[in-house]
C-alpha cells in the first residue's frame, strides 16, 4: 500500500541555515505518527511542506502519493491541516465556522456533533475574537476534521487545553486511526505522544535520529535515566557536577538524573555524604529519557 506521507531529503532553509536539512521518513496509512522535537528542530516547517504552505529548497513530500504543490486541487479534500496560528474570522462564531467549512466537503461530519465533541456547545455562538485559547484551538481541530481527511496533519493540537479537553482530543485522534485517518502530529508533550502515537519520529536541527514505535525506542534505550524520590532541598548543579549527568525536577519530590543504573551507588553516596534523605531510587525508562538521550547525544556529536 502506498504510504499517507512520504518525505525524502527534504531540505527548507531559512537565512542560509536548513531548518530541515535532509529529513527522509514515511507515515503507512492508517496510523498516528508523532513528530517529536524541541523547538527549532523542524517539526512545524516539515508539516508547512507537507501542508503546501512552503516550497521545498530540495527533496520532495507526497501525500497519498500526491504533491501538495502540483497536486493541489486533487489532494485538499483529502487532507486536514490545523495550524498552530489557525485561520478562523475574527468576527464569525464557532458554529458559523465549521458550518461554512462543513459545506466545502461532500461526506462532512455534523458540525454540531462536532462541536459537542470538543466542548464548545456553549461557546458556538460566541465571537471567535472572544474565545479563550484553549477554545480557538478546539475549533481549529474542528476545522481540520470536519470534511473526514483521510490525512490529518495536527500541528500542537493540544497547546493551550486544559486537561479535560485535551483527554477529549485524545480521544478524538484515537477514534480517527480506528476510521483509518492518518494522522501526523507535531506535540513537545511526551505524555502525548505514549498515549496517541503508533510511530514515534524525533528529530533535531532538521534531521531525523530515530523512527519506531514507542515500545521498540524503550527497548533500545533500556534504563536510560534515575529517578530519585526525596523531600529534601539540594542543589541539583551540584549533584548534576558530582555524578556528570544532567539533573531535572520530575514532578513534586521527584528528580530524574541521565545516566544508567551503574550511578546509583554515587548519587546515593552523594545525598548520604551530604546527609540529605531519599525515599526511592530507581533506574526507569520512558519516551521522554530517550529522547533527552537520543537529542543529546546528538547534540554532543556535533559540538567542536
Amino acid at each position: 500500500m502506498e504510504p499517507a506521507i512520504d518525505v525524502r531529503e527534504l531540505v527548507k532553509a531559512y537565512g542560509g541555515r536548513n531548518a530541515v536539512d535532509g529529513l527522509t521518513f514515511t507515515v503507512p496509512q492508517g496510523v498516528v505518527c508523532a513528530l517529536l522535537g524541541a523547538n527549532g528542530a523542524g517539526k512545524t516547517t516539515t508539516v508547512e511542506c507537507l501542508e503546501g504552505f512552503r516550497t521545498p529548497d530540495a527533496g520532495s513530500v507526497r501525500i497519498l502519493g500526491l504533491d501538495p504543490l502540483a497536486d493541489r486541487a486533487a489532494l485538499m479534500p483529502l487532507l486536514g491541516v490545523m495550524l498552530q496560528e489557525g485561520g478562523a474570522y475574527q468576527a464569525a462564531t464557532p458554529r458559523e465556522m465549521v458550518r461554512l467549512y462543513a459545506r466545502l466537503y461532500p461526506h462532512s461530519l455534523d458540525p454540531d456533533d462536532l462541536l459537542e465533541r470538543l466542548g464548545l456547545s456553549d461557546s458556538a455562538r460566541v465571537r471567535v475574537r472572544n474565545l479563550s485559547g484553549g477554545q480557538r484551538q478546539r475549533l481549529n481541530l474542528a476545522l481540520a476534521l470536519v470534511g473526514r481527511p483521510r490525512v490529518a496533519l495536527l500541528d500542537e493540537p493540544t497547546v493551550g487545553m486544559d486537561p479535560q479537553a485535551r483527554r477529549a482530543t485524545w480521544d478524538l485522534i484515537s477514534e480517527l486511526r480506528t476510521d483509518g485517518v492518518t494522522v501526523l502530529l507535531t506535540t513537545h508533550l511526551m505524555d502525548e505522544a505514549e498515549r496517541l502515537a503508533d510511530l514515534v519520529a524525533v528529530i533535531d536541527q532538521g534531521r531525523l535520529l530515530a523512527l519506531d514505535t514507542t515500545a521498540a525506542l524503550l527497548a533500545a534505550h533500556q534504563h536510560v535515566g534515575l529517578r530519585v524520590t526525596t523531600a529534601a532541598t539540594f542543589d541539583p548543579m551540584a549533584l548534576s557536577q558530582a555524578v556528570g549527568a544532567a539533573v531535572r525536577a520530575d514532578g513534586p519530590d521527584r528528580w530524574h538524573i541521565a545516566t544508567g543504573p551503574d550511578a546509583i551507588a554515587a548519587v546515593s553516596a552523594w545525598f548520604a555524604q551530604h546527609h540529605l534523605p531519599i525515599t526511592g531510587i530507581t533506574a526507569a525508562s520512558d519516551l521522554e529519557d530517550v529522547f533527552l538521550r537520543l537529542t543529546g547525544e546528538e547534540a554532543a556529536g556535533m559540538s567542536p
